[in-house]
């Protein structure tokens, strides 16, 4: 009888426990979580890309610089035909014409994303840094154009682009979270994005557009009448006027998407390249209509490298400037590339870079 009183206190004492850490393991998924979710809405089957097979275009690629850089998120190109990148290990680094690489400047951040060249003067590198903010990278060194917006810090500055005038439009991904955590803006998918304007004149930054879904890639349309902004985790890439009777206005210029749009450049003909990302791996879609689900994953980050499909695949497409798109381009396995964030045309030549590569593709466009 003693036996049995034991064992029973036993097996009382057990669920006791069990039933305490079921508690505590939903007072933490539901009071404790980082984030406070809504539902996600996914592209659909049908997208503006099915008739597109997929191929294994991006597996043709050859790797410039291959060791040399370290996840290279971004790429652009000087009138002289030299190729920028900024890279994880804090450098920008330089390809010239002759197929040298240069460590030409060290920004001692590992934050670095989008940049581009400007036009005039001595055609100085725009450069976004998460951190930091805008900087103006040159052989003098480096200047913070812009760190605040309306008094508060910005967070995560990650694309840019020139306007004839001069100004700076540049996108802040998420309001809330940083480049370390950006997948938690993905699951959240609530709008902390912004697109912002730096006037060289006056030095002020300007909100131009709020409330956008993780803000990305940046591009001008060929007459500058208006600019492309990309929205990750919406599937869609939005217009907005700013010359004409339209102007100040906003439309989408893209949606449906068959992945998020990253980065977005003008192509020679006035078209734009996007590199898109698999958001998500396939089978775990569901995860994107569980509130419940996306507080688990979320408060246990390691989760999040399941549930993600960025290092799955890579993506670019070549979307003409009414919207629709011509072609795409996959390495569906990520047997070569994968998590590709950006496209850029020239010279017949399609320059890749990506977060998880140490190497710039290189595809050429005339074999494609």
């Amino acid at each position: 009888m003693a036996f049995v009183r034991t064992s029973k206190r036993c097996v009382a004492a057990c669920l006791s426990f069990l039933l305490a850490s079921l508690l505590a393991f939903t007072f933490q998924i539901l009071f404790f979580s980082p984030i406070s979710p809504g539902t996600l809405e996914l592209p659909l089957a049908a997208s503006s890309a099915s008739s597109l097979s997929t191929n294994n275009q991006l597996q043709r690629v050859s790797k410039l610089g291959e060791g040399f850089v370290k996840d290279p998120e971004d790429v652009c190109v000087d009138k002289e035909g030299i190729i920028y990148t900024a890279t994880r290990d804090g450098w920008i680094k330089r390809l010239h014409r002759n197929g040298s690489w240069e460590n030409w400047k060290m920004l001692n951040s590992h934050t670095l994303l989008g940049i581009t060249i400007t036009k005039g003067g001595e055609g100085d590198l725009i450069v976004c840094d998460s951190e930091k903010g805008l900087l103006k990278v040159s052989e003098d060194g480096v200047t913070v154009l812009a760190s605040h917006v309306n008094g508060s810090k910005i967070r995560l500055a990650d694309d840019v682009i020139e306007a004839s005038d001069g100004s700076l439009y540049f996108s802040v991904a998420s309001t809330k979270y940083e480049l370390h955590n950006w997948y938690l803006d993905v699951l959240e998918a609530k709008p902390h994005g912004q697109l912002l304007k730096y006037d060289p004149s006056s030095r002020e930054t300007s909100i131009v557009l709020d409330d956008l879904g993780f803000a990305n890639g940046v591009a001008l349309s060929r007459d500058q009448h208006y600019l492309v902004v990309c929205e990750t985790w919406k599937f869609r890439c939005l217009k907005y006027w700013l010359k004409g009777e339209d102007k100040g206005k906003t439309e989408i210029f893209v949606e449906n998407l068959p992945g998020g749009p990253d980065n977005i450049n003008l192509a020679p003909d006035g078209s734009f390249w996007i590199a898109l990302l698999q958001l998500t791996s396939n089978g775990l879609e569901f995860v994107h209509t569980s509130k419940a689900s996306k507080r688990l994953i979320a408060t246990f980050p390691r989760l999040i490298g399941l549930v993600s499909g960025v290092h799955r695949k890579a993506t670019v497409v070549n979307v003409a400037a009414d919207g629709k798109i011509i072609r795409k381009f996959d390495d569906p396995n990520g047997k070569v590339m994968s998590f590709v964030t950006a496209a850029l045309e020239f010279e017949d030549h399609l320059y890749l870079g990506s977060l998880n590569s140490n190497f710039v593709g290189n595809l050429p466009l005339k074999d494609t």
